[in-house]
């Protein structure tokens, strides 16, 4: 069975995505969201995990971060995804797998795409029926971007403005804001596959740049055209297998950087 992808390249934003287990709603309740919140913020304290989006949902996560190598971000996805997993099995005297076995990683171009991509997780719980706006879900960096805070920061504000090319952080969160009003003013917040189950997303001289690096392992993906930008996509992934418990914790081992290929 093809597992997930994890394969990252240094200066490359990512967005990650990572199932619970069977697709169990085992962060249903906002205490254990909080707590993956909170790892997420040592992560980037320990490690330097630069944060530009996430978002927490009953039961899975997404995650925009850039990659600014060392091995930083599979350290960070150990360290969350473990910790996570290990208190609540403990609190519920669980045993068993908590994530599925791999989470699933996705290089985004910068510009347009990388804007299409912050507001498409943003918009993850209105998707659902949940919220109406982003700004009534807690557990997201849409808050954060907003508003803040003077103490415990997560998101990194200097690397979107470098990388949207703004120079005024007041800009960049009205234009946050307008790009998520306009998505819920138009009704125009269906889920896109290409975001979550693809290896690339961008231009074609991008995502074809990134199936040449893959080499051997892309070689037999075609470079395909969806909306108005071009995917690598991924072979299908099943959600469902039961990996066992050996497998709850995961291993940087299992992970390769491009640059190493």
């Amino acid at each position: 069975m093809p597992r997930a992808n994890r394969y990252f390249l240094p200066g490359h934003v990512w967005h990650i995505t990572h199932r619970c287990h069977k697709k169990e709603f085992l962060l249903k309740f906002e205490r254990d969201r909080k707590r993956w919140i909170y790892w997420l913020y040592e992560s980037k304290k320990r490690f330097g995990l630069s944060v530009l989006n996430y978002i927490v949902t009953s039961n899975h996560i997404h995650l925009l971060v850039k990659d600014t190598g060392r091995n930083v971000i599979p350290q960070s996805m150990q360290l969350i995804a473990g910790r996570v997993a290990q208190e609540y099995n403990q609190r519920k005297s669980r045993k068993g797998a908590f994530w599925e076995d791999r989470y699933h990683a996705t290089a985004i171009q910068g510009d347009e795409h990388l804007s299409r991509c912050l507001i498409y997780i943003d918009m993850n719980m209105v998707r659902a029926g949940v919220v109406k706006h982003p700004s009534e879900w807690s557990a997201c960096g849409y808050r954060e971007i907003q508003n803040p805070p003077m103490r415990y920061k997560i998101i990194d504000t200097s690397s979107w403005l470098a990388l949207l090319g703004f120079t005024d952080v007041d800009l960049f969160q009205k234009e946050h804001r307008q790009w998520v009003d306009t998505k819920i003013e138009e009704n125009t917040t269906q889920r896109e596959s290409a975001w979550t189950e693809s290896l690339a997303v961008g231009s074609y001289d991008y995502v074809e740049h990134i199936k040449q690096t893959l080499g051997v392992r892309a070689s037999a993906r075609a470079v395909e055209k969806e909306d108005n930008y071009y995917v690598v996509k991924e072979p299908i992934i099943s959600y469902n297998r039961d990996f066992g418990t050996k497998k709850a914790l995961l291993s940087s081992n299992n992970t390769y950087n491009w640059d190493e290929l």
